[in-house]
Formats: C-alpha cells, sequence, structure tokens
C-alpha cells in the first residue's frame, strides 16, 4: 500500500493505492490520524487505486470518520466497483459522503 498527501484549497486529500488489509491498515490508520491532530479536518480519501480493503480498513476510515464528525468530514473519491462493494455490505455507504472522482469530492465541501 502507497499512501500520498496533498492539501488542496484546504482540503487533505489523501491517495492511497495496493491493498488495504490487517497487515496494513493501522498505516492507514496512522496517516488519518496525523492530518486530523495536524488540524486538517477536511479530508478526501482518494479510493481509485486501491483492489482491495478488509475489515481492517473499514474500521481505520470510521474511526477516523467519528474523529473529524461535527468539525469536519472524511469524504471517500472513486472507490473501485470491489471496495464500493465492500463499503455496500458492511452498510458505509449510506455513512460516508462518496463522489466519482477527487475533485468532486473537495469542490463539495
Amino acid at each position: 500500500m502507497d499512501i500520498q498527501i496533498s492539501l488542496q484549497t484546504n482540503v487533505s486529500l489523501i491517495e492511497v493505492s495496493g491493498r488495504i488489509d490487517s497487515m496494513n491498515a493501522n498505516q492507514l490508520g496512522d496517516a488519518l490520524a496525523k492530518e486530523i491532530s495536524q488540524g486538517h479536518l477536511q479530508m478526501v480519501l482518494d479510493l481509485g487505486r486501491v483492489d482491495y480493503m478488509s475489515s481492517a480498513g473499514l474500521r481505520e476510515l470510521v474511526s477516523a470518520l467519528k474523529k473529524v464528525r461535527g468539525k469536519g468530514d472524511l469524504r471517500l473519491a472513486q472507490p473501485s466497483d470491489r471496495v464500493l462493494e465492500i463499503l455496500e455490505m458492511a452498510g458505509l455507504d449510506s455513512i460516508f459522503q462518496i463522489y466519482p472522482t477527487p475533485v468532486d469530492a473537495i469542490s463539495s465541501y
């Protein structure tokens, strides 16, 4: 898994590629927690190059969302069909705002 973070007009864009599973989900959680601790509470997670996400990855997303709710938000962009299916099966598609592109997600703030 690779994580790239950039600031786009007051929104943290977190681009992730590869697999998010129990072996590396904590790295994603650490990256999200670091952004939150730095006061970046408006975040977009680009999942366009993530081909698999386990329940451990989902837990990290929900944990980060709980930390920013009320002060900011964590929005998801372009999840692959497989990742979107996992989000839907877990019922998280109704909790997260999901956008077709990172640009759409960033401009939604």
